[in-house]
């Protein structure tokens, strides 16, 4: 596939976050089309024609248009054989590797998303502790069960062995969350050392929101 990549992101975006990550570890070159969620421009009819939801990441190849940071991935996979395999092994390892990547991506970042956080301020007057307090609750509620599934013999390096898979491209974003609203990790010692140690590929580490070109 020679078509070029163009994936709109937001600099601190989780789901984005992924997919950079991803097409980093599938060593793709791709171009960053920035869009600017605190100024709303997810709103914008230019973008709505890519993305109704409002929201990012979407990966344009071509002018085929992907949504959904999860399917992105598995599509990323499917499609281009360099670099990591983001789903390896048999499938019972797949298996793990994606019910890891949901919990994260489907059942903790979904509530702590900046338009959940925003509507808690504007329709039930959360203050900056509230918002906070709501963050960490959710965080923490995941994190305890991933601190357990990663007690296993098959988390190795990362989620699942010794190589990144789509499950660290996940975990990685939302440990940074984690950090960015003061939460105290010393109850997540596996959790750590993976986030610790993917932090030294540059795969990982080019993908960092700080390294974006939209960082403020």
């Amino acid at each position: 596939m020679s078509t070029s990549l163009k994936l709109y992101s937001y600099w601190r975006s989780s789901a984005s976050y992924r997919v950079r990550i991803g097409l980093n570890l599938k060593g793709l070159h791709y171009e960053i089309i920035p869009v600017n969620l605190v100024d709303g421009e997810q709103a914008s009819s230019e973008f709505d024609a890519r993305n109704p939801q409002h929201m990012v990441p979407v990966l344009m190849h071509g002018e085929r248009v992907m949504r959904q940071s999860l399917a992105i991935l598995e599509w990323l996979e499917e499609n281009f054989e360099g670099g990591y395999p983001l789903l390896a092994g048999p499938k019972r390892d797949r298996a793990r590797i994606r019910a890891i990547s949901h919990l994260i991506a489907s059942d903790i970042a979904p509530i702590n998303v900046l338009r959940v956080v925003n509507y808690l301020g504007k329709q039930h007057q959360f203050d900056a502790a509230d918002k906070k307090a709501w963050m960490l609750h959710w965080i923490k509620e995941g994190f305890d069960a991933m601190e357990v599934l990663l007690d296993n013999p098959s988390t190795g390096s990362f989620c699942e062995g010794d190589e990144p898979t789509m499950a660290d491209c996940c975990l990685i974003p939302q440990v940074y969350n984690a950090l960015r609203w003061q939460m105290d990790m010393s109850a997540y010692p596996r959790i750590m050392a993976i986030y610790t140690h993917a932090l030294t590929l540059p795969e990982f580490a080019n993908a960092a929101p700080e390294e974006q070109v939209d960082a403020t």
